[in-house]
């Protein structure tokens, strides 16, 4: 599938398809079962042209269980949602039950996650902060058993529709992506970024979106923890801009006339050769 959008915003890197699948691509990338690793690492392949495959038994994290729509995976997490809460703010090791099971890990997890669990990661000020967020946190279940990541590119638009079209946009390309988001529409707040995992604001976010009457895109990988884990393959100046799909088609419709085929934009993507 070609892209007006990605023709007329150049870069490294073409839109990434999140696709609802029952059948998983054959030679896709996928984690082990119960094996640890990044959603966004493999995002990160897609981009880079891999495919890649997740199911409810190979989603990697428990972040990403939930951010790929595979239910509410926190529950999973050591100790459940409780440890969840204090890991992602102050730590555990202020609690019993908490410093219980991080010493547990300490044997089982190597050195990295089992600090984090005690110590916490900080990116929410309490546990209970952590609580609230995940009231808002849109968790789901999707119907299909895969979500798969590949190269728009190579979407067959007569037999998959794309969830969701994700671009990697330094902030040339994400200012485009925001004007040409509002172009068409009415009011000024048709792009959102809200603080979540990055693997959470290219599923569930996005997904969410796709339910509304007038889905917004969502911008993504303000996630510092996925940033260092795709900094090796795609560099560390670029987020994520997630369209939905009736978005994606309605600002692929907008591109001949808009300002991507003015002088300014132009004069601006030529400055960056």
């Amino acid at each position: 599938m070609e892209s007006r959008i990605a023709a007329a915003l150049g870069g490294a890197y073409g839109p990434v398809a999140v696709v609802l699948a029952d059948e998983k691509p054959e030679g896709a990338l996928e984690f082990k079962p119960g094996r640890w690793g990044c959603v966004m690492f493999l995002f990160a392949n897609a981009a880079k042209g891999k495919t890649a495959a997740f199911s409810a038994e190979t989603y990697g994290c428990w972040g990403g269980g939930v951010g790929l729509g595979f239910g509410n995976a926190y529950l999973r997490f050591p100790g459940g949602v409780d440890c969840f809460a204090h890991f992602l703010s102050s730590g555990n090791a202020d609690w019993e039950q908490g410093r219980q099971v991080g010493e547990a890990l300490k044997a089982q997890a190597g050195k990295e996650f089992p600090r984090d669990f005690l110590e916490g990661e900080g990116y929410l000020k309490t546990p209970e902060h952590v609580h609230r967020w995940l009231e808002e946190l849109p968790i789901m279940e999707i119907a299909s058993r895969f979500v798969v990541f590949k190269p728009l590119a190579e979407v067959d638009p007569g037999t998959e529709t794309p969830a969701t079209v994700v671009f990697l946009a330094d902030p040339d390309r994400l200012a485009a992506l925001v004007i040409l988001a509002n172009y068409a529409r009415g009011g000024m707040e048709n792009v959102i970024i809200p603080w979540a995992a990055g693997c959470q604001t290219i599923g569930i976010l996005p997904f969410r979106e796709a339910r509304t009457d007038s889905p917004r895109a969502v911008v993504g990988l303000t996630d510092i923890s996925a940033r260092k884990y795709v900094r090796p393959l795609l560099g560390g100046d670029l987020l994520t801009f997630a369209a939905p799909w009736r978005l994606f088609v309605e600002m692929e419709e907008n591109v001949p006339g808009s300002f991507l085929e003015k002088p300014t934009w132009q004069a601006l993507i030529r400055a960056q050769r």
